[in-house]
């Protein structure tokens, strides 16, 4: 285990979560989405969220964020979750279904799902925009 894994570890963060922060899992771009939004929480950190819309479902799911191990963890679970869904079913997932999904994160880093959960369902209403 790594000095960061075990730091993660000790300060609330699930194995999953840890992961998720330590690969990078669907940290990354699309060119040319269906939907896209930046957006900035009151934390501070950033996030990018980047949408594969094929015949009504999210086909791929992207995001890039300037943040801490919480921003990126939420982002990655949020961009698992959404994969295969309608994007009326993403907007449906909260912040609590991302705190379900990695396990365990550090409660002040609760914020952070909230700001996965906006980027995204602001992405969305981004995309109906333009369709």
């Amino acid at each position: 285990m790594s000095k960061i894994e075990e730091m993660l570890r000790q300060a609330g963060y699930s194995d999953r979560a840890i992961e998720y922060y330590t690969k990078k899992v669907n940290v990354g771009k699309i060119d040319h989405p269906e939907a896209y939004y930046r957006f900035t929480g009151q934390c501070g950190d950033t996030m990018e969220f980047y949408l594969k819309i094929e015949s009504g479902v999210i086909r791929d799911a992207k995001f890039q964020a300037m943040g801490c191990a919480g921003a990126f963890s939420s982002g990655s679970a949020l961009c698992e979750m959404v994969e295969g869904k309608t994007p009326s079913e993403a907007e449906q997932i909260d912040e609590d279904d991302i705190v379900r999904h990695l396990g365990k994160i550090p409660a002040p880093k609760i914020d952070c799902a909230c700001l996965a959960k906006e980027t995204l369902r602001r992405a969305i209403k981004q995309y109906r925009k333009t369709k």
